[in-house]
């Protein structure tokens, strides 16, 4: 190759592009102006989201903030005793109380003063096990009527048949009921096997107990 090819007629590379030797590359006051330009532009997006996110944050912990003296519910968690497909089902959580509020522990756990049936039970619960009172009272049930457990969870029970229908697997099919449970409206049914149910609620296939 001739010095004038090699000096000339051959590309060079550099970290930021493809150039011709003999070319030259501005990188001056201009570029500098532009990329400073961008940061701030990112600086300010990313404050903007940050403040969006504290202001929801404080909206929230404003919510769920509770005084001495202030009635609330207790969230419990109903369980299914039956397995479906191998997986024990959990219906939509439940309240009970109300119970008055004693002292604030920590910035988000609270003392409650409970009635002697859940002297078992810790008295200090995070803010996301509470409901103000004019919580909706369809979701609340007399603690007189379940077992609340040390976990807050209940066991619930089925009152009643509504469908039935079946599930077809890759290998075999499954005959299911539509059932209704105790302390939960219709819109809450859930599909279960029939096998399970009738083994251990025989019976709610007696005489009139299933309804189409």
């Amino acid at each position: 190759m001739a010095p004038y090819e090699a000096l000339y007629g051959r590309r060079c590379r550099t970290p930021s592009c493809w150039i011709e030797l003999g070319e030259r590359q501005v990188l001056g006051p201009e570029l500098v102006a532009d990329t400073e330009d961008k940061v701030k532009l990112i600086r300010d997006r990313l404050k903007e989201a940050s403040d969006r996110q504290k202001s929801y944050a404080d909206l929230k912990r404003k919510e769920i903030e509770y005084s001495v003296g202030d009635m609330v519910f207790l969230k419990v968690s109903p369980w299914k005793k039956i397995l479906r497909f191998g997986k024990k089902g959990k219906l939509s959580p439940r309240f009970i109380g109300p119970y008055r509020v004693l002292k604030r522990v920590g910035p988000v756990a609270y003392q409650l003063e409970l009635p002697p049936e859940l002297d078992r039970i810790h008295d200090v619960f995070h803010v996301s096990m509470l409901r103000r009172y004019r919580s909706d009272p369809t979701h609340v049930v007399p603690v007189a009527e379940i077992e609340v457990r040390t976990d807050l969870t209940f066991e619930e029970e089925p009152v009643q048949i509504l469908d039935r229908d079946v599930k077809v697997l890759r290998r075999k099919s499954v005959p299911l009921v539509k059932v209704l449970w105790r302390n939960h409206g219709r819109e809450e049914a859930t599909w279960e096997p029939e096998e399970a149910i009738q083994q251990q609620y025989p019976h709610l296939f007696g005489s009139g107990k299933f309804r189409g």
